[in-house]
């Protein structure tokens, strides 16, 4: 192993592989922080055909830092976790492990932590007889529902899902392009059986009214706020109507704002000193351990008799962070620096103090 050496890796092609360079890398500035902290980093591009090639090359340095989606054109990381596994028992370091990802980054997140401050009235579906034996009933009681998938990415498998009456259903998917359908509520029911099989579970939350105001991304390194992303989004809003004076249908660009933007100063009291350390008590994780980027998106919730804010977790997100603040590439290589002078024994994920 070659002290203070670190690979990123990411998805791509055999050529892909061949031409890498720090340079040509969309994490360019993650390459340089490195440098600018002494820590020499590598490209480690990924594919399943040349796996072998790939865990012969992680043997060799201290640390991994990964950037790879849980669904991409088809492919999975089920055989990348393995790996990812394996060296980390090795003593390798490696950020983020895929233990942490399944206890932060799938939407089970969501319901372990709905007892907590960003957290709402949230339903868990394990099997096919709870769904089918469940979700109708609240569905009909409880308004819209926002149903999502255990894993995935890009919107894939997030419905927003209305009751129409008579046993029909309005359903939006959430990925770009999608448009509203109209189906009967048991056809819809089966739709969903195969995330059962794909992702182990569904969860549900009620569709929050406040969408059109846009989503907050709030990224951390570890435990502490490096900035945010505002953006104006279109999943689950219904398509504008066609014609020449039709407003976009496109979603606005993501704003990025630093750590001290004063408009989310409560949300950055709330992370850093509230919501992340319950979070990691809850699900029994350790500084250490925590991804060295991550991302948890809210959605504006109702507002207190005084005017502020409140806000709601709808996903978080930990297998591949990107695009980012400009304060997250420092913050980023000085963790990589502390990691990578005491190494977690392999697969510690322990509770935080």
């Amino acid at each position: 192993m070659t002290d203070k050496k670190v690979a990123l890796l990411w998805r791509g092609d055999r050529d892909m592989r061949r031409k890498a360079t720090a340079q040509s890398s969309r994490l360019v500035r993650i390459f340089e922080a490195l440098a600018a902290q002494g820590i020499a980093a590598e490209p480690c591009v990924y594919g399943e055909e040349f796996a072998d090639e790939v865990r012969a090359q992680l043997l060799k340095v201290a640390g991994v830092l990964v950037w790879v989606d849980p669904l991409s054109d088809g492919k999975t990381r089920v055989a990348l976790d393995p790996l990812l596994r394996e060296i980390a028992q090795r003593g390798i370091w490696v950020s983020s492990h895929p233990d942490v990802i399944l206890k932060m980054g799938t939407k089970e997140i969501l319901h372990r932590t709905r007892a907590l401050g960003w957290g709402t009235d949230t339903h868990i579906y394990r099997d096919v007889a709870s769904w089918r034996g469940e979700f109708p009933a609240r569905l009909a009681a409880a308004g819209p529902r926002v149903v999502k998938r255990n894993r995935g990415n890009g919107g894939q498998g997030v419905w927003k899902v209305e009751a129409l009456g008579g046993e029909r259903v309005r359903v939006l998917h959430a990925q770009r392009g999608s448009v509203p359908e109209e189906l009967p509520l048991a056809d819809f029911l089966t739709r969903c059986e195969s995330y059962f099989s794909q992702s182990g579970l569904i969860v549900d939350q009620p569709f929050q009214p406040r969408l059109p105001d846009g989503m907050i991304r709030c990224y951390m390194a570890a435990d502490k706020v490096v900035g945010y992303g505002h953006q104006f989004i279109k999943a689950l809003i219904p398509p504008p109507p066609e014609g020449p004076d039709a407003p976009s249908a496109q979603p606005g660009p993501r704003i990025m704002h630093p750590a001290s933007a004063p408009q989310f100063a409560q949300l950055r009291a709330k992370m850093e000193s509230e919501w992340t350390p319950q979070m990691q008590r809850l699900i029994d994780i350790d500084r250490a351990s925590l991804p060295i980027i991550w991302d948890a998106d809210f959605l504006y919730g109702p507002r207190d008799p005084d005017g502020n804010d409140s806000y709601v977790l709808c996903e978080i997100n930990v297998s591949s962070v990107f695009p980012i603040p400009d304060d997250a590439p420092a913050a980023i290589a000085r963790l990589v620096g502390e990691r990578l002078t005491v190494v977690p024994s392999p697969g510690r994920l322990r509770r935080h103090p």
